[in-house]
């Protein structure tokens, strides 16, 4: 029997309805990739570590390390630089952005100026017959056995930078410190709050196993610096009653109302993460706190503001480094509470991870520039955000 146009519409239709929807499958986020920028060897260094990466106002991104003669801590370092103009997937030749002979230039630390595009590098000056744990490091600013405080700034997206300026008076404490050590990694410069603008850059202070933490901090635009409190609660007592600082290598971030977190590697007391928060822009801290979710074998580790606050949340904080009692299974921690919590880590390197330092790419994307294979190698790591919060429970 031939069926009546309408009738034929209108079974096709109730045809239709019977076949299943078939939705694409979620994309799974791409995985994070991997570039080597420094290895042991490069240049003539037989070892090259301590990473510090930043981007700069138009979009380079500058990655410095020491360029040491010898595995050592002090060993007539250089301060070098490699640039990348496409995020970090190739990189540019080495520079050398600062040397001083057989004297050690240590601790890179990098904060761009969004205001004036001026992208700064604090570092120290230790000289050559000097060692972090030599008994006759002098306090004061003057003098051939002191530590001394340097910077150096670009205005040209690290193509050239200028001669040091020392600002040691700035940043070292006359009567108490013998070693000082900026950061290393990255300065921060608040968005938000009373102190908008300022740069911060994070310091500790010694004598060795007493050190302190605090800001160094800049109202104008890097031409005059100022020291704030220490943060209090470092000490505990030692294994013989002695003081000994639960407190070193530090880096800082922005909170959501303008306050700072500072993150610090750990020494006495429990092998987790340091945490303090600064209300008043970086001049005065509440007590030394642990992280419970970021145990640590002692390695410095970075913190980093990677999505400001809106809509009257605080926004997403980032944290990497190595997760358990060895430096190795490279992890980055999310917290969507300004670091009261850190609900979601991912681990993204299995192997050797040691001091490593976040930026967040013009795209959102995160970087990672960190110490790989025994310290042979400088590592890139693009790791896309949604590969982060697919883990956010």
């Amino acid at each position: 029997m031939r069926i009546p146009p309408p009738l034929q519409i209108l079974t096709a239709v109730l045809a239709l309805a019977l076949i299943p929807v078939l939705r694409p499958a979620a994309a799974e986020p791409m995985a994070p990739e991997f570039v080597t920028v420094f290895s042991a060897g490069d240049a003539g260094y037989g070892s090259i570590r301590i990473p510090a990466v930043v981007l700069s106002r138009r979009g380079v991104l500058l990655a410095f390390a020491e360029g040491r003669a010898t595995p050592a801590d002090q060993a007539g370092n250089d301060l070098i630089l490699r640039r990348s103009l496409d995020q970090g997937r190739t990189w540019g030749p080495i520079q050398i952005v600062q040397e001083d002979g057989a004297h050690s230039l240590n601790n890179p630390t990098v904060v761009t100026d969004d205001h004036t595009g001026r992208t700064f590098l604090i570092y120290q000056r230790i000289p050559s017959h000097l060692k972090e744990r030599s008994a006759h490091i002098a306090t004061g600013h003057e003098g051939p056995d002191i530590y001394r405080c340097l910077v150096t700034w670009s205005d040209d997206d690290g193509q050239t930078w200028t001669a040091p300026r020392d600002i040691t008076r700035s940043a070292k404490r006359e009567a108490q410190a013998t070693t000082i050590a900026s950061g290393p990694g990255i300065g921060i410069q608040l968005r938000h709050g009373p102190h908008a603008g300022r740069l911060i850059i994070p310091f500790n202070a010694g004598p060795y196993h007493l050190w302190n933490n605090y800001a160094v901090f800049s109202d104008d635009h890097g031409a005059t610096w100022v020291a704030g409190d220490n943060v209090p609660g470092a000490f505990l007592p030692g294994p013989s009653g002695e003081r000994r600082s639960q407190i070193n290598e530090v880096q800082m971030a922005e909170l959501g109302d303008g306050s700072v977190r500072l993150n610090s590697r750990p020494f006495a007391g429990h092998p987790v993460r340091k945490t303090s928060v600064s209300a008043d822009g970086g001049r005065t801290w509440s007590p030394v706190t642990d992280v419970p979710e970021q145990p640590d074998p002692s390695c410095n580790a970075s913190i980093l503001r990677h999505t400001p606050p809106a809509n009257g949340q605080p926004g997403l904080l980032l944290f990497s480094g190595p997760h358990g009692t060895r430096r190795s299974r490279g992890t980055v921690h999310l917290s969507r509470d300004d670091g009261a919590t850190w609900p979601v880590q991912r681990r993204f390197w299995e192997g050797f991870f040691a001091y490593s330092v976040l930026v967040r790419l013009p795209d959102g994307t995160v970087g990672c520039l960190f110490e790989a294979d025994d310290y042979h190698r400088l590592v890139f790591a693009r790791i896309p955000l949604d590969w982060i919060t697919s883990d956010d429970p």
